[in-house]
C-alpha cells in the first residue's frame, strides 16, 4: 500500500516538472528580411543641333533617374532632368554625371561647333565701275552740242576711261520724240560724236569708242512732258568686252 502511493506521488511529481518545463520554453524569433540594395541611378545627355556654325545655339536636353546629384561640366549643377540652350565657340563634349546611393552614372553629348569662313569680297570688274563711274550726258533741246553744265561729266568720264585703257566704250545718241525719225536719227549721230570728240580731246583713243544713233526709237520715258523729254536727250554709255 504504502510502494503504492510511492509510486503515485513520483509520477504526480514528474507530470508536474515536465508541466513546469513546457511553460518555460521560448517561441523562436525570426530575424527581419535584409533591405533590397539601392539601385543604380540611371541617365541620358543630347544635344539637338549636334552640328552648328560658329555664333549659332544647340539644346542640351538631359534625363537621369535614382540620383541626388547631377552636374554637367561646364554647366555646373543642375536639375535631375531638363534643357539648356548653349552656345559653344568651339567644337566639345558635354558630359553628364549622376550621383545616388547606388552609384555613379556618366552620360556625354557631343556637339561639332564649324568655324565661319569670312568670305573674302571679290575685286569688282571692270563692268562693275564701269557702271558706278561712267555717266551719262544730257543735251539741250534740238542742240548736239556739250551744254555748260554737263562738261564735268564728260571729263570724268575721261579720267574713268585714261584710267583704264583696257576698257571699251559704245555712246548711244538718243532724242525725245518730237520731230522726224529721220531728224532724230542724224541728231543723235551728232550728239554721239560730240561726246567721242570731247572723250578724244581728253587722251581717250578714239579706236575705243564706237558711236550709234537710236534717236526716237529707244526712250527712256514715255510720257510727254518736258522731264520725261530730258531724260531722252541724252548719250548712254555702254560697256564694251
Amino acid at each position: 500500500m504504502i510502494q503504492r502511493k510511492f509510486q503515485a506521488f513520483t509520477l504526480l511529481l514528474l507530470i508536474a516538472m515536465l508541466s513546469e518545463g513546457c511553460a518555460k520554453k521560448v517561441a523562436k524569433v525570426t530575424p527581419p528580411a535584409a533591405p533590397p540594395p539601392p539601385v543604380a541611378p540611371a541617365a541620358t545627355l543630347a544635344a539637338n543641333p549636334i552640328v552648328i556654325q560658329q555664333g549659332q545655339s544647340t539644346m542640351l536636353s538631359w534625363q537621369t533617374s535614382n540620383a541626388t546629384a547631377v552636374t554637367i561640366a561646364g554647366l555646373g549643377t543642375v536639375p535631375s532632368s531638363g534643357s539648356r540652350s548653349v552656345t559653344p565657340d568651339a567644337s566639345v563634349t558635354y558630359t553628364l554625371v549622376a550621383q545616388g546611393p547606388g552609384g555613379t552614372k556618366d552620360a556625354s553629348a557631343r556637339v561639332t561647333v564649324n568655324a565661319v569662313v569670312a568670305s573674302i569680297p571679290a575685286s569688282p570688274t571692270d563692268e562693275d565701275l564701269f557702271g558706278k563711274n561712267v555717266k551719262d550726258v544730257f543735251f539741250d533741246y534740238d542742240k548736239s552740242n556739250v551744254r555748260q553744265n554737263e562738261v564735268p561729266t564728260a571729263q570724268q568720264d575721261a579720267a574713268f576711261l585714261e584710267q583704264h585703257p583696257g576698257v571699251q566704250v559704245l555712246i548711244e545718241g538718243h532724242c525725245d520724240d518730237r520731230g522726224s525719225e529721220e531728224y532724230n536719227l542724224a541728231l543723235g549721230t551728232s550728239r554721239a560724236e560730240a561726246v567721242k570728240q570731247s572723250l578724244t580731246q581728253q587722251g581717250v583713243s578714239a579706236a575705243r569708242i564706237k558711236t550709234i544713233s537710236y534717236g526716237k526709237e529707244k526712250p527712256f520715258c514715255g510720257e510727254e512732258n518736258e522731264q520725261c523729254w530730258q531724260r531722252n536727250r541724252v548719250d548712254h554709255f555702254v560697256f564694251q568686252r
